[in-house]
């Protein structure tokens, strides 16, 4: 047998496990929407990807995802509130975040679409705090807690 055929079903099983996390943490969020604090954002699709599926990368440290997602948020919020909705503002934004991104090293890709969002949904300041910082810590701390529950040692049979 290959080796690629004998890591078939680690794969898939890391694969079941990656779906079964973000397909609960989403729901959670998900289920918030009908709220007075909704905690989702289209973003977080990507970013429960990242974590998920592969939580080692520098790219899911906690730090980088949530403060990427509020940089970004606040700098989409920041042009809007100051340039109005231009393309070149909405340009701008995007811009700016992957700028400040890669500066500070707070990169996390799926923020980079914040600024969209930002635009798209015209929403106010308390946007920062809810979805996107409550939102995206509730995304680190469900999927570390996950994977904690999915890859903790089995005891021994006795």
């Amino acid at each position: 047998m290959s080796t690629h055929a004998s890591n078939r079903p680690k794969r898939w099983k890391q694969a079941l496990a990656a779906g079964a996390g973000g397909m609960l943490v989403i729901g959670l969020l998900a289920g918030t929407r009908s709220t007075s604090l909704p905690l989702l954002m289209g973003s977080f699709g990507s970013s429960a990807v990242l974590v998920f599926g592969f939580p080692e990368s520098g790219f899911c440290k906690p730090l980088r995802v949530i403060g990427a997602h509020v940089l970004c948020s606040a700098i989409g919020l920041a042009c809007l509130h100051l340039f109005g909705e231009h393309a070149w503002s909405l340009g701008l934004s995007v811009g700016l975040s992957i700028t400040l991104m890669l500066g500070l090293r707070l990169v996390h890709p799926p923020a980079g679409s914040n600024p969209l969002l930002v635009y798209a949904l015209h929403p106010g300041w308390s946007f920062l705090l809810w979805p996107v910082l409550l939102g995206s810590t509730a995304l680190v701390v469900g999927a570390a807690l996950w994977r904690r529950l999915v890859t903790r040692p089995v005891p021994p049979e006795t």
